[in-house]
């Protein structure tokens, strides 16, 4: 992958005889925002924090910005903001004093210390309530808070370590568009850790399925569900005026089509099963036969499904083997790099 700014390779971690991170192998663009998608436990802290230098792998190396985490995480600090699932504010200041303070730390100039943690705050929605004490603050609050207190260092990174919990519904979908509107108009690269399917498919270019400590596939959702459903990537539902009548052969004129699968007639519903996208001549060959359709839904499959199907799948490989095969992992890397 060209422009790589996060280059994880072979990274491994134990914990006395527990592997956390086995052999994890990723590369992320600039401008990119990736969701690291696994349940709790399954070693995504753990790799972020060998990503910041904070932990030592036990074998392979995480890069970032061109800086080795391991030899040289001070280099890797200045370029990246990280937002744990927890972030910690004095309640006794208020908002923008916390930021000066932090900004103060990292070293910025006095002279742009006030302008820009101003700034910080009106870019994360808190311009009017800046001068609130953090202790009335809510838990969504802080997470903006937070992320001003992550972006006042300007860095080319960002990771966010489950920065949804706790927070409301409407809280979440504004705390994802801001994360997106950051890095559409920055290009700053966002690596986004959650166990949330839903949240990351909203916010994510690409993401990566991590059980267990191994990733076990990462591309888009088209690419994933290409793979996953490749015998029906495509699943039309076409509903008619009147059920199809008894003496139509029209179930074996459509099995015909090249990209046709599977036919499955119920009454006035016809539901068909496609390789690839052929909607149009679907439609086309239903009023080309006189029916009167009145429902046309093309079924599209999201992340729930495409995790729950791969997370059976690697259950099936434990059970069979007593351990995760690789084999469905490599054709799956074959078939994505298509």
């Amino acid at each position: 992958m060209e422009n790589a700014i996060i280059e994880l390779e072979g990274l491994t971690k134990f914990y006395g005889s527990l592997k956390a991170v086995d052999n994890l192998h990723l590369r992320i663009s600039a401008g990119e925002i990736f969701g690291l998608l696994g349940p709790n436990g399954a070693g995504k802290t753990t790799t972020i924090l060998m990503m910041l230098g904070l932990t030592e792998p036990s074998g392979g190396t995480a890069r970032v910005c061109g800086f080795n985490a391991t030899s040289d995480p001070i280099s890797v600090k200045r370029k990246v903001g990280y937002m744990p699932d927890s972030v910690g504010f004095y309640d006794n200041m208020t908002a923008l004093e916390n930021l000066l303070y932090v900004a103060r730390l990292n070293g910025i100039a006095e002279q742009e210390v006030h302008q820009r943690a101003q700034e910080m705050m009106e870019l994360v929605g808190l311009g009017a309530a800046m001068h609130k004490k953090t202790s009335a603050y809510s838990r969504g609050m802080k997470q903006r808070l937070g992320l001003a207190d992550v972006l006042i260092r300007q860095p080319e990174v960002i990771i966010l370590d489950e920065p949804t919990l706790g927070i409301d519904p409407t809280g979440v979908k504004e705390f994802l568009q801001l994360i997106r509107q950051l890095s559409r108009q920055q290009g700053i690269t966002v690596l986004l850790s959650s166990h949330h399917l839903h949240q990351v498919q909203q916010v994510c270019d690409r993401v990566g399925i991590f059980v267990g400590g191994k990733l076990l596939a990462d591309g888009n959702i088209h690419q994933l569900s290409q793979y996953l459903f490749s015998e029906e990537s495509y699943l039309v539902t076409i509903t008619l005026r009147e059920p199809l009548p008894a003496t139509a052969d029209w179930e074996p004129m459509l099995l015909q089509m090249e990209a046709v699968k599977k036919v499955t007639v119920s009454g006035a519903s016809v539901e068909v099963s496609c390789a690839e996208n052929i909607t149009p001549e679907l439609v086309r060959f239903f009023v080309a036969k006189g029916a009167d359709i009145m429902g046309v839904y093309q079924k599209e499959y999201g992340l729930e499904e495409i995790y729950q199907r791969y997370f059976d799948n690697n259950l099936t490989e434990n059970v069979s083997h007593g351990k995760s095969s690789g084999l469905f992992q490599r054709s799956f890397f074959r078939k994505a790099a298509n």
